[in-house]
């Protein structure tokens, strides 16, 4: 859906973006993350044909942006960290607004403000100025704006900065039904543990380059397993390589270890029978939990 290639961008005396490169696949939710500084906002910037870069190339469900930029605003929806809403109309005018220079004919209108103030939970909104509402409904007024011509690609800078934890919880269900419709989202927060709940992938982005790119809900079936046993056992490792099912990631050799199981849970229950044939004294098996933030800072720290 999305490609980057080889993007150069720079400010007087400084590259924001240097030799970016990075596909984005239909239908996933993809984090945007690194340090103030790092190119975030530039990057989604150029994606969204708003910024000129100096080099590179940029294509987005078949288009070319920095050669059709006009195309490219009808096949996106875009929202700035720093939106602006019309405080001087009403909500059902904002919309109607945006409907209009979206190319959305004025007959068809209505039914696209219905069917977006629905999907955001802003009906009985309309008639309000975005100045009569809280923070969280004028987030879903501009998200509504950025989305009323039904993109196939969304492209959003902190979403969720100045929200609530209820209304972040709101926006997370927002995205994943967005992503139910088939859109395509890339999402830059400084906020990880909100991006946790709705990303598929990470990609990090670092002084202006891209430094991993990785899938942040891999199937739970190559999550890797901690056992732990309840005393030391010496032949520990010898023990694990005699299992053929199974990959010690680490070990201490002699009370844990880091495992990878590459199967269903029925080959979970063999492994665990196989432990247990082997008389380890097995107190604890059971996959390792991992986050967006853990990804993140291994990331920063093997790129640092």
């Amino acid at each position: 859906m999305i490609t980057v290639d080889k993007l150069i961008f720079e400010y007087p005396g400084l590259r924001a973006l240097d030799d970016v490169s990075f596909d984005i696949v239909q239908g996933s939710i993809t984090a945007l993350v690194g340090p103030n500084g790092a190119g975030k906002t530039t990057l989604l910037r150029c994606m969204a044909a708003l910024d000129q870069p100096v080099s590179g190339a940029i294509n987005i469900a078949g288009i070319d942006v920095l050669e059709q930029p006009r195309d490219c605003h009808r096949i996106i929806g875009y929202l700035s960290d720093f939106f602006g809403l019309y405080q001087r109309l009403t909500v059902r005018q904002c919309l109607h607004y945006v409907a209009r220079a979206q190319g959305i004919l004025e007959a068809d209108c209505a039914a696209a403000i219905d069917d977006v103030s629905r999907r955001l939970h802003i009906q009985d909104r309309l008639e309000n100025s975005p100045a009569e509402l809280s923070r969280g409904l004028r987030q879903r007024v501009a998200i509504a704006q950025a989305i009323i011509h039904k993109p196939p690609v969304v492209l959003l800078d902190e979403p969720a900065s100045g929200l609530d934890p209820e209304a972040r919880h709101e926006l997370a269900e927002l995205f994943l039904d967005l992503q139910a419709q088939g859109m395509t989202l890339l999402v830059s927060s400084h906020i990880l543990a909100e991006l946790e709940a709705y990303c598929t992938d990470m990609l990090v982005l670092r002084q202006g380059r891209i430094v991993e790119q990785v899938a942040v809900k891999a199937p739970s079936l190559l999550k890797p397993f901690k056992l732990l046993l309840a005393k030391p056992v010496d032949n520990l490792l010898r023990l694990l390589q005699s299992l053929p099912e199974i990959k010690v990631l680490n070990s201490d050799y002699k009370q844990q270890a880091l495992l990878q199981l590459d199967g269903d849970a029925a080959q979970q229950h063999r492994v665990l029978k196989a432990l247990i044939a082997l008389d380890l004294p097995v107190c604890e098996f059971a996959p390792v939990s991992s986050n967006l933030q853990d990804a993140y800072l291994q990331t920063i720290r093997q790129n640092s």
